[in-house]
């Protein structure tokens, strides 16, 4: 008796194991069919993933030039925005939860190579990334609070995100302060609005200027801190360093 016990034990083991795998393979299935139906119907969108929602009957789409988007398993209907969930501790934004990830990643993967620096005095407390634009009225209104922030013990990272894009004179301006042999410098040459010397080299400002459209920046600056989180616009040394939790 106690053989046939453990037979079936082993039996029941194999039949949910087996069960696991094809519903993966089916998901995995499904997936693959809805990636490859939306591409036909939308060859310019840049799928980058497609997973399971928690929405029924819907998967969401990752992309690196639309957004997150959920579609129909049938791929009849697509929804775009945030997907707002009701919980008992209020109203939880799962688009948004699932970005802050997904930014920390993508900032991880392109790594500090090209990033205009002012470190933090002292010990670092904490750093943000900051996509900003040379022209930017409120981007030099940040810059003034750098300081500040590197004597709290926090450190920036600059990011180009010429707004008006390639081919500009705001574009141009930032290259000639990364390529200028005092990078800091220029930049705050740059940022007061006083002329820097037109130079052209070998730059990354292109990508970072598309880095900042992967990761959602609409406007500058962009601060955003190491969760992941975008703080839009200018804000204060001191309501910053609140908000990284350092004050």
């Amino acid at each position: 008796m106690p053989m046939i016990r453990t037979n079936r034990s082993i039996s029941l083991l194999i039949a949910a194991l087996s069960c696991a795998f094809f519903m993966t393979s089916a998901s995995a299935d499904a997936t693959d069919d809805i990636e490859a139906k939306l591409a036909e119907a939308i060859p310019q969108l840049d799928i980058t993933g497609v997973t399971e929602s928690e929405v029924p009957g819907f998967y969401e789409v990752s992309s690196s030039n639309g957004g997150n988007l959920l579609v129909s398993e049938d791929v009849q209907y697509l929804l775009t925005g945030d997907v707002l969930k009701v919980t008992p501790n209020g109203i939880a934004n799962l688009s948004e939860e699932k970005r802050l990830g997904e930014r920390s990643r993508t900032l991880d993967e392109f790594g500090m190579d090209g990033i205009i620096t002012y470190p933090a005095k002292g010990e670092e407390q904490a750093s943000v990334a900051v996509f900003t634009d040379i022209d930017c009225p409120y981007c030099r209104k940040f810059h003034n609070e750098v300081p500040e922030l590197n004597d709290m013990g926090i450190t920036v990272h600059y990011y180009g995100f010429p707004r008006s894009g390639p081919d500009t004179p705001s574009f141009a301006k930032y290259v000639s302060v990364w390529c200028a042999d005092d990078q800091q410098a220029a930049m705050d040459a740059a940022k007061q609005g006083r002329s820097v010397a037109s130079q052209n080299c070998e730059n990354p400002v292109d990508a970072q200027y598309r880095l900042g459209q992967q990761v959602g920046v609409t406007g500058t600056p962009a601060i955003v801190t190491e969760t992941g989180r975008i703080i839009p616009g200018y804000r204060p040394a001191r309501q910053i360093a609140e908000a990284l939790g350092v004050l």
